[in-house]
C-alpha cells in the first residue's frame, strides 16, 4: 500500500518532518481502507461533481496542482515577505495533501463507475470526515485546521496563514468550472 501511495502522492517527500510524513500517509490509507474508490479510480474520476463525468481533470490533477500551487506560493512567501509572514511549509504541504481526503467517504461510484455523492456525503461533507481521518492517524491541529477550513465552512473562522494559501489554491482553481455552469 505504501508504494501506491507513495505513487499517487509522490509530493508526501516533501514534507521534511518524516513523523508528520508518515502521519500524512496514513491518513490516506485509513481512507482508502474506508472508500470504494481505489487509487485507479482517482486518477479517472472528475475532480468535481458539479461538472458531471465528462470532466478531463481528475481528482488527481485538481488535487496534485493544488499543492504544486500551494508549495510554490508558500516558498514565494516566505522568499519575499523578510520573515513577516512566515509559512511552515510542511504543514502547508501536508494540509494541501490532506484538504480533500475526506472527499474518498463523500463519494461512491455509481452502476457506470461514476462518482456520485453517498449517503455519507449527503450528511458529512469532506472537511468534517477529512478532520476525522486525520484526527486518528495522529495529524496535528494546525494541518488538521487546514482540512477543516479549506472549503466554505472555514469563512466562518479565522484561518492561518497556510490555510489561506491552501484555500485560495484549491478555489483558483475550481471556481472557474463552478462559473461555466452559470453560462
Amino acid at each position: 500500500m505504501k508504494e501506491k501511495l507513495y505513487s499517487l502522492w509522490p509530493e508526501l517527500n516533501w514534507i521534511k518532518d518524516s513523523d508528520l510524513r508518515e502521519k500524512t500517509a496514513r491518513c490516506w490509507e485509513l481512507a482508502l481502507e474506508r472508500s470504494v474508490l481505489s487509487p485507479e479510480d482517482l486518477n479517472r474520476i472528475p475532480f468535481t461533481l458539479l461538472c458531471g463525468p465528462d470532466l478531463k481533470v481528475t481528482f488527481m490533477d485538481h488535487k496534485r496542482s493544488v499543492v504544486h500551487i500551494a508549495h510554490d506560493a508558500g516558498n514565494k512567501i516566505n522568499e519575499m515577505y523578510h520573515g513577516e509572514l512566515p509559512v511552515d511549509m510542511d504543514v502547508l504541504v501536508a494540509g494541501a495533501i490532506l484538504a480533500d481526503v475526506g472527499k474518498l467517504l463523500e463519494y461512491v461510484l455509481d452502476e457506470n463507475g461514476n462518482a456520485v455523492q453517498g449517503v455519507y456525503g449527503k450528511y458529512l461533507r469532506h472537511p468534517f470526515s477529512g478532520v476525522s481521518l486525520a484526527e486518528e492517524a495522529g495529524v496535528p491541529a494546525q494541518v488538521c485546521h487546514i482540512i477543516a477550513t479549506h472549503a466554505g465552512e472555514g469563512n466562518m473562522v479565522k484561518r492561518t496563514t497556510e490555510a489561506y494559501i491552501v484555500h485560495h489554491a484549491d478555489f483558483m482553481t475550481f471556481l472557474p468550472f463552478k462559473e461555466r455552469l452559470k453560462v
